[in-house]
C-alpha cells in the first residue's frame, strides 16, 4: 500500500560518485522539504562527438551510489525521474539519456532510454514513470545503498563530425541540471 511520506526527515548522503559525466565534485543532492522528491544537480556532464572531440567524448556516463537514511518503519522506491538538459544535434545525428536504478545486492533494473534526433538546438527533458506494481523497494529494516546509473550518449551519424560538432548535456543555461527523483513510501510490516 502506498502512504503519504513519512512525518520525519529523509536524509541522503552520497557515498560514492563515479563517472566520466561526473568528475570528482560536480554532482550534489538536495532532499525537498516535504520528503517527496530528491535533485540531483551536475555541473560538468557533456558528451560531444565531432570537431575538437576524443572518441571517448561520445559517451558519458554517472553512477550515483546513495545512502538513504528513511525513518524507521518506513521503505521507498522511485516512481518517477525527471531529466533535464540541452542537447545541439546536426542533421543526422543523434543523442540518449540512459538511466537505470538498483538497490545494493539487488540486480539492476530494465534501463529506459530517451532518444534525440538532429537536428535538434534546444532544452531536452526526459521523464521515466515507473508503474507501481514495478517499483522496486527497499528491503524493509535493512541499509542498502541505492545506485542510480545513468548515461549520455552521441552519435555523429550521417552528419559530417570533421566539420561539425554535436553535443548533449545534463545541465541547464545556468550550469546546473536539475534531475528530480520522486519518490514512493510504504510502512514495513510490523
Amino acid at each position: 500500500m502506498i502512504v503519504n511520506p513519512p512525518p520525519d526527515k529523509i536524509v541522503i548522503e552520497i557515498a560514492t560518485v563515479n563517472g566520466s559525466g561526473c568528475p570528482q565534485g560536480t554532482a550534489a543532492v538536495a532532499v525537498s522539504p516535504d520528503n517527496t522528491a530528491f535533485t540531483v544537480t551536475y555541473s560538468d556532464y557533456l558528451a560531444q562527438v565531432g570537431v575538437g572531440s576524443k572518441p571517448t567524448d561520445a559517451r558519458k556516463n554517472c553512477q550515483l551510489n546513495l545512502i538513504v537514511h528513511v525513518p524507521q518503519g518506513f521503505t521507498y522506491a522511485i516512481a518517477s525521474a525527471d531529466y533535464r538538459g540541452y542537447a545541439q544535434l546536426e542533421r543526422g545525428a543523434t543523442g540518449s539519456e540512459k538511466a537505470s536504478y538498483y538497490f545494493q545486492g539487488q540486480s539492476q533494473t530494465v534501463p529506459s532510454v530517451h532518444t534525440f534526433n538532429g537536428s535538434y538546438a534546444d532544452n531536452w527533458q526526459a521523464t521515466d514513470n515507473v508503474d507501481v506494481a514495478a517499483l522496486v523497494w527497499a528491503p524493509c529494516g535493512e541499509q542498502r545503498n541505492f545506485n542510480i546509473n545513468t548515461e549520455l550518449r552521441v552519435n555523429a551519424g550521417t552528419s559530417d563530425p570533421t566539420k561539425t560538432t554535436s553535443y548533449m548535456t545534463m545541465d541547464s543555461t545556468d550550469g546546473n541540471l536539475n534531475t528530480t527523483y520522486h519518490l514512493s513510501w510504504k510502512e514495513c510490516p510490523k
